[in-house]
């Protein structure tokens, strides 16, 4: 149970939350209450889709590229740190206007992927997937569900969200986001370094 908790926690802020919200409303400026709950609908069954082929053949991915465990932890982890520093340095201002052009259809592109799955997070998705073995896998997987559900609950009140917090509530959170993210980017790179330092012993 310890399990699915801290799984949930570590995947709800790898999916970035608070930035994901400010994206979505601004891709969906303009749209019915019925338009943009089919849009995050779609959004995160996509985003289930993409999370769950990566969480299952992490492992046989690395087989296949001769790439082992440790040296992608260290990548992934130098990449998720990259992208918490952008969120930490930037929020969401930066990343809130979209041209109109792009707004036709959000769902999947730019939504889901790369907003919601992005390069950092399918990296640490792999890497979870990989690391879990037995129940345990079970208990990682729950905790994956948990936190997509979690996310498609606040695009659905994303609306409500922003009346509450207003568009400096959502950077300040989206910032504290980063904040985490960059402590499992550390976690994750100790423990590809720890890897490396065992096989060498």
């Amino acid at each position: 149970m310890s399990l699915l908790i801290s799984s949930w926690i570590q995947f709800f802020f790898l999916f970035a939350p608070f930035f994901v919200v400010s994206m979505f409303l601004s891709l969906t400026r303009g749209c019915s209450a019925g338009e943009r709950r089919a849009t995050a609908n779609r959004a995160v069954l996509a985003a289930l889709v993409t999370a769950l082929t990566l969480f299952f053949f992490g492992q046989p991915l690395f087989n296949i590229l001769g790439i082992t465990l440790d040296s992608f932890r260290v990548g992934a982890g130098v990449l998720l740190f990259l992208s918490a520093i952008s969120l930490v340095k930037d929020g969401v201002r930066s990343h809130a206007d979209v041209p109109e052009q792009s707004r036709d259809d959000v769902s999947v592109v730019p939504l889901a992927i790369p907003t919601i799955i992005g390069p950092a997070t399918i990296g640490a998705i792999l890497v979870i997937g990989a690391e879990l073995n037995g129940w345990d896998t079970a208990w990682g997987l729950g905790g994956l569900l948990l936190a997509l559900l979690c996310l498609l609950v606040l695009l659905h009140a994303a609306a409500r969200i922003e009346k509450l917090l207003g568009s400096n509530g959502l950077n300040i959170l989206s910032k504290i986001t980063g904040l985490v993210l960059a402590a499992m980017a550390c976690e994750i790179i100790v423990a590809g370094l720890r890897g490396f330092a065992a096989t060498f012993n």
